[in-house]
């Protein structure tokens, strides 16, 4: 990580570094100092507060405190953060800078250093990007890429300042928090953008400190093969209905809309017009206005591929 910081194409961006040494017990601060006094950009160390209840998304949170001040000092600021086992590509910054000029939080592609070794875990991926792009050839939105990445890690994201305060920041949770702020990021209105543009390269470690993080995907894998689905269908019902919402959302509070839309999702009319009420948006009211399909059974990876590929042709049909 540290090489590729130093490897990092800046131009005439002013950028500093911080890194947060979470209950270590090596010689990650001495590595740091070595490496990090060989580069042009400042830098900070610092150690997080011992806790009994050290997770990553305290640790995360604690991250990002240390250059919420730095960030917040220039008017066009952005925060960006990723994991001390991961490998910004060189042109990570100006990424970050070209999605935030349309979105207010932006989750780049991680790709696996190795992934080669893992292909099922490669399938996985290829799978949720096809869900991601189906899902913005049914709800396109300006700011979000139509064939954008799933990826929702903490290990290639960038952000506003001002929206990142306004949701609270990481919460102090074991695993997902990062997935957790892109959610709560869209039913609050912001724009989240999934950008295959800002990549960073990360390990392939079967063991790491985050309960449900990548080291535990692999490893669960290694050991139980393919992991189940969610049936698409869901998904893509979700998406459609999402669709419609955001077309409604300036018609509201007109109650036959409203109604009509409620019978669609299994809501009343008063129930969705109370949420339209709520949101400042059409991004939150179809965020949040959308409940889950309910009593969609998971599938083998292989069932959920076969069914994507039903809905996507379906889709190309239509387009014709």
């Amino acid at each position: 990580m540290l090489e590729a910081i130093g490897r990092l194409d800046l131009g005439d961006v002013e950028a500093a570094v911080f890194f947060l040494l979470d209950d270590c017990s090596d010689a990650s601060e001495q590595v740091i100092l070595e490496h990090a006094g060989r580069m042009a950009l400042p830098f900070t160390v610092a150690q997080g507060d011992p806790c009994p209840d050290a997770n990553a998304g305290r640790a995360r949170r604690a991250a990002i405190a240390l250059g919420l001040h730095h960030a917040t000092s220039t008017p066009h600021g952005i925060l960006l953060t990723t994991d001390a086992d991961s490998q910004p590509r060189a042109d990570w910054v100006r990424a970050a800078l070209q999605g935030l000029a349309s979105a207010d939080l932006v989750a780049g592609r991680i790709v696996r250093i190795a992934a080669e070794r893992d292909p099922v875990q490669g399938r996985v991926e290829r799978y949720l990007d096809r869900l991601h792009a189906y899902r913005r050839s049914v709800d396109p939105v300006p700011w979000d890429s139509p064939t954008g990445s799933h990826c929702s890690g903490g290990a290639n994201m960038a952000f506003r300042p001002g929206a990142y305060q306004a949701l609270g920041g990481f919460q102090p949770v074991p695993c997902g928090e990062d997935a957790a702020l892109l959610d709560d990021a869209g039913r609050a209105g912001f724009r989240v953008r999934r950008d295959p543009g800002m990549v960073v390269a990360t390990s392939s470690r079967r063991l790491g400190r985050a309960p449900g993080g990548m080291a535990a995907a692999l490893s669960a894998i290694d050991h139980h093969g393919a992991p189940s689905m969610p049936h698409p269908r869901g998904a893509a019902w979700q998406y459609r209905q999402q669709a419609e919402a955001r077309r409604i959302w300036a018609g509201l509070p007109d109650s036959f809309v409203a109604a009509r839309f409620g019978d669609r999702i299994g809501l009343t009319g008063d129930h969705v017009i109370g949420v339209a009420r709520d949101c400042p948006n059409a991004e939150a009211f179809a965020m949040r206005v959308v409940p889950a399909l309910p009593d969609i059974p998971d599938v083998t990876l292989v069932e959920a591929e076969h069914a994507l590929a039903t809905l996507e042709n379906q889709l190309c049909e239509q387009a014709v």
